[in-house]
This record gives structure tokens, C-alpha cells and sequence, in this order.
């Protein structure tokens, strides 16, 4: 249990470092591209960041062991779970990097119109997604127009997203490099490429890391023995969404609330749109109870959210009780 335990802080010591150069490329991208915190957040960082888990779900469903069941209740897990860690426990470990600057009753500033957009979408596609668990296999025709119409949901979203970004700019939202980006401190000059190739070492670094920390926990789920389908939901999102859960912190501490939040909430749009197109076509994508309650909860989550947005941000407390969520979540689900 030792060597789990040594792979484990390894990999999250990869990761920070790599959520460093990561989010330090990124701003230096979003500004010579003269973009919003909002575009940069919710796209570019959000998908950047998703990969990791993006990849479990698809790597199980196509590559994954050869018991089939095993395979599929990995893949649901992993799709449902991603969304369920970052609407809860992402956003209270984000809140709770600036409780003690900000105070309970403190804001987290994102622009307010990027977050809406974010949530509305988000609440739209996963009830859908969670709509197409009550529809049999057998209807494979309604299952296609339920994952073609999530797929178009998500490319409505980019339009949207990037159509505001123009305006974003002009009213003094756009991404802005706040420190020298770090091939540059080695006497590399700061172009184009060499923004994207710290982005690309960045990335795979999460990547690599990402995977080395699931490694670590299968490993030690096996020995707990904890079912496949527990594991996906719970213990591989940990590791999955470390990416953004620390990037979201990294931001928000330096005040980039959009960054921050848009970090999450766009994740969150791309994870419940195109990973459920995929789940629904190729697993039973069933209503079983440990799922059921964790697609509530995850809707609850966005909800809470969406409910506390005000004209001048969201109250820290606020988004602290998502963490009681994700706490009342493993309660119902460790308890059967």
C-alpha cells in the first residue's frame, strides 16, 4: 500500500507543477489572441484540462478489459462522474481558497453573463442526458436524436460563447498575462510557438500525471475491493479533475474569478454534452440508483449555483455548500 501511496503524491506533485505551466501559457495565449477570460476559461481551458478524464471513459469503452460489463460500468461512471465532481467538490475547493482573504460572506467575481450561459447550458444538456436513461435499447432511434442533439447543444455553445467575446474585450474582460511565462525566464523569447509548446508540455504533464494518480488509486481500490462502478464515480474523478481543480485555485487566488469559474463551468458543458452523446450510443445507459442519485445531485449542484448568481458575483458560503452536496452523495452511495 506503501508504493500506491508514494505513486500518489508523485503524480499530484506533476500535476501542480504542470497546472502551473499550463495556466501561465494559457493566459499568454488568451492575450496574444486578444480573447475574453471567459473564451479563454471556458473553452480553451476547460477542454485543455479535460482530457484526462475524457480519455478513461473512452479508453474503457473501447480498449478497457475484456469483460464488457466491467468495461461499460467504468465508462458511465467516468462520464457521470467528471460532471458530478466539478459541480460540488471542484467548486468548494475553489471557494475555499479564498475563504480566508474573502470571508464567508465574500464574492467570486466571474462576468456574470459567461457563468449564466455556462450553467444554462450545462442544466439543459445533463437533464437531457439523464432523460435518455429511462429510454430502452431498443429504441436505438431516439437514442441517436437524443446524442445528435447533445452534440449540436455543445456547438451551439461554442458559438455563443465566442460570439461574446468581441464585446467581452472592449469592456475590459479580456485575458491578460499577469507574470513572464516560464520558457521565457530560461532566455527563450515569448512567440507564438513557444507559447504553444510550454500550452503542449504543460498538458501532457497533466495528461501523464493524471493518469499516474488513477493508476495509484485502482491500485489501492483493489485492495479495499471496491466495485468498478464506485470506483468510476467516486475515486477516478478525484484524479481526473485534479487538473482543474487546481488551476481554478491557482486563478482564483491571483483574482481571476472568470478564469477561475469558466475553468469548471465550461468543463462541465463539454463533459455533459459530448461524453453522454457517447454513452448513451454505446453503454446501457441505465438509471441504476448509484447513477440516478448522482446525476440528481450533480443538477442540484449547477442549480444551487445558478440560483446565487447576482448582479455583483456569488457569496463564498454559497458555493461551500456544493461541498455538503458531494458529502451527502457519498453518504447515499456508501451506505447501500
Amino acid at each position: 500500500m506503501s508504493g500506491f501511496l508514494l505513486q500518489l503524491l508523485a503524480m499530484l506533485g506533476v500535476i501542480l507543477v504542470a497546472a502551473e505551466l499550463f495556466t501561465n501559457a494559457l493566459e499568454h495565449l488568451g492575450e496574444r489572441l486578444n480573447i475574453s477570460e471567459g473564451v479563454t476559461g471556458s473553452l480553451f481551458a476547460a477542454v485543455g484540462t479535460a482530457l484526462p478524464e475524457t480519455l478513461v471513459p473512452i479508453l474503457a469503452i473501447f480498449a478497457g478489459t475484456d469483460n464488457v460489463g466491467v468495461n461499460e460500468e467504468i465508462g458511465v461512471g467516468s462520464i457521470l462522474g467528471a460532471p458530478l465532481m466539478l459541480s460540488t467538490l471542484s467548486t468548494c475547493l475553489m471557494a475555499g481558497a479564498v475563504l480566508s482573504t474573502r470571508g464567508l460572506k465574500g464574492l467570486v467575481r466571474p462576468e456574470r453573463a459567461g457563468l449564466k450561459r455556462d450553467l444554462n447550458f450545462f442544466m439543459f444538456a445533463f437533464a437531457l442526458a439523464a432523460t435518455a436513461m429511462f429510454v430502452p435499447q431498443s429504441m436505438l432511434g431516439v437514442r441517436v436524436a437524443l446524442s445528435v442533439a447533445l452534440v449540436l447543444t455543445y456547438a451551439v455553445y461554442i458559438f455563443l460563447t465566442m460570439r461574446a467575446s468581441v464585446q467581452l474585450v472592449q469592456d475590459g474582460h479580456g485575458t491578460s498575462a499577469q507574470s513572464r511565462m516560464f520558457l521565457s525566464r530560461l532566455g527563450v523569447p515569448t512567440t507564438f510557438l513557444t507559447i504553444l509548446v510550454q500550452l503542449s508540455i504543460g498538458l501532457a504533464l497533466l495528461v501523464f500525471g493524471a493518469k499516474g494518480f488513477i493508476a495509484g488509486v485502482e491500485g489501492l481500490s483493489h485492495l479495499l475491493h471496491i466495485s468498478a462502478l464506485l470506483l468510476s464515480l467516486l475515486i477516478i474523478p478525484i484524479a481526473t479533475e485534479l487538473p482543474e481543480k487546481v488551476n481554478s485555485i491557482l486563478w482564483i487566488r491571483r483574482g481571476k474569478d472568470t478564469l477561475a469559474f469558466g475553468n469548471i463551468t465550461g468543463a462541465m458543458v463539454f463533459q455533459g454534452t459530448l461524453l453522454p452523446a457517447l454513452g448513451i450510443l454505446l453503454t446501457p445507459w441505465q438509471p441504476r440508483i448509484e447513477v440516478l442519485s448522482g446525476v440528481l445531485v450533480t443538477l442540484l449542484a449547477a442549480t444551487w449555483v445558478r440560483l446565487n448568481v447576482r448582479s455583483n458575483g456569488v457569496r463564498v458560503w454559497a458555493l461551500l455548500v456544493n461541498g455538503l452536496l458531494y458529502a451527502a452523495y457519498l453518504a447515499i452511495t456508501l451506505s447501500r
